[in-house]
């Protein structure tokens, strides 16, 4: 939209110049007494529905609104063009302006882009000393794999924190957590006491999206409840803050992440053959017509996988019990490394002395055991002709099954969720009556398929039935 107003303007083209011609324009325009925008300007349908968002953000109460956050924020002047459309088009109404750092490379770059915001003269007096950042989980464990992905998270929010203190500023961290453990999801209060020293400090804002709402919301005691976790939790963590990682796990991390990464890329990315396994054995073509989420599953209607909005993404892969996003890449590091002198020896110590690496291997539990290779190996045999397809199928099975046995050897235990029952015990009682939608959702989206989309509105409908109902039984799949 600048790039248009500059344009019509004859003030030059915003898009040609560089971060910092861009910071001067922005903060002259936030400091001038005249208007920018002309109150009749004709522009784009794109534009217009910008300005008027910035319109009813004008016309409500500023607490109603909470937070106005970047999504994709790289640079500086994304939170300075947010800042001057307040300015001019929200009258008295300012938000907090969160930047959104969601990928791996916006995340290693966190720091340095805050760094260099709360450097800006006159910054630090339209935010009061205040500054929210927001932590995408979603799109970096889709781009990155999940191992790496924790791991920039971990390393991008202690970086944010030593900038905000060397800048005498107060951060406040937002997450952006989804339910499934592949978005950032489980259990609160863990998630939160296994943050980075500093970083919970007596402040913290999170989101819950989907169904954990209805779960965690949805009555008055059960919400009392939540809220009581979650205060207790920032408490804690403020108070009694966690240990700072030994500089030899941060070496451990970055190399569990480094080929955890490799081997989560050479699969997604490099593969020719995934995208056509994906697309063949989940329900991701069907998922646009299920009466769930705000957003159409796709950014684009062509590309591979980083057109599929994280969401879709695992949701597709929840479906069919294989929970791939969330694993994929974890069993060659941790593998790698338990065939190496110590290598068990550190990743106990790990597990046993750091929270963030705890919490991460029990999250990978709980998870391996919900996945189902079994069903996952059915929807294949059902929904897959091709050999190649059906042989990277088998590869994916033999991958998490590498990864089951590291894991249990890195907790020293026999089976999974050994020392937690009552978890175990949940996934017993549900299991049974989801295991039927499985095999009934195969039989639809072959016989949806064989017919091109055009099944009856009854069978169409029992489809969504079975994607409701299996997302249901697992409860942290959104």
């Amino acid at each position: 939209m600048i790039e248009e107003l500059t344009s019509a303007l004859g003030l030059g083209h915003y898009q040609e110049w560089d971060e910092a011609k861009r910071q001067q324009f922005l903060l002259e325009e936030l400091t001038s007494r005249r208007p920018l925008i002309p109150r009749r300007w004709e522009c784009s349908a794109e534009s217009r529905e910008v300005l008027d968002t910035f319109k009813v953000i004008a016309q409500e109460h500023s607490e109603a609104l909470g937070t106005y956050i970047i999504s994709m924020a790289a640079e500086p002047s994304d939170v300075l063009t947010v800042a001057l459309l307040m300015k001019e088009v929200g009258g008295q109404v300012t938000l907090p302006i969160a930047p959104l750092f969601e990928t791996l490379n916006d995340l290693d770059h966190a720091g340095e882009v805050v760094d260099q915001l709360l450097a800006i003269p006159g910054y630090r007096s339209l935010i009061d000393d205040r500054q929210e950042v927001m932590i995408g989980y979603s799109d970096s464990a889709k781009d990155a794999g999940q191992l790496a992905a924790a791991w920039a998270q971990y390393r991008a929010q202690e970086s944010l924190v030593n900038v905000c203190n060397r800048h005498g500023v107060d951060l406040t961290l937002f997450h952006g957590r989804g339910g499934t453990v592949g978005r950032g999801g489980g259990p609160a209060h863990a998630a939160i006491l296994s943050q980075p020293p500093g970083s919970v400090n007596g402040s913290l804002r999170v989101t819950e999206q989907g169904e954990m709402i209805r779960f965690k919301f949805g009555q008055p005691d059960i919400a009392l409840r939540s809220m009581e976790i979650y205060a207790c939790a920032v408490l804690e963590a403020t108070l009694l803050p966690p240990r700072a990682p030994e500089p030899h796990w941060r070496e451990e991390m970055d190399q569990l992440a480094k080929v955890a990464h490799a081997a989560y890329v050479g699969v997604v990315r490099e593969d020719p053959d995934f995208v056509p396994y994906f697309r063949a054995v989940t329900p991701e073509g069907a998922l646009g017509r299920l009466p769930l989420g705000s957003r159409p599953t796709k950014r684009r209607q062509d590309g591979g996988v980083e057109t599929l909005r994280a969401i879709p993404w695992i949701f597709a892969w929840t479906q069919i019990r294989l929970m791939l996003p969330a694993w994929l890449g974890s069993g060659e590091a941790f593998s790698r490394r338990l065939e190496q002198p110590g290598g068990r020896d550190v990743l106990q110590e790990m597990r046993n002395e750091w929270p963030f690496f705890g919490t991460y291997l029990d999250m990978l539990e709980m998870l391996l055991a919900k996945a189902d290779v079994a069903i996952a190996a059915y929807y294949e045999h059902r929904l897959v002709d091709e050999p190649s397809l059906k042989a990277l199928g088998k590869q994916l099975r033999e991958r998490f099954g590498r990864l089951e046995e590291a894991v249990l050897d890195i907790l020293q235990q026999e089976k999974l969720l050994e020392n937690t029952p009552l978890i175990r015990q949940a996934i017993d009682v549900r299991n049974p009556y989801i295991d039927p939608l499985h095999g009934l959702q195969a039989e639809l989206l072959q016989r949806n398929r064989d017919a091109d989309g055009a099944i009856s509105a009854d069978l169409s409908r029992a489809l969504m039935v079975t994607m409701a109902g299996i997302a249901a039984g697992l409860r942290n799949t959104g």
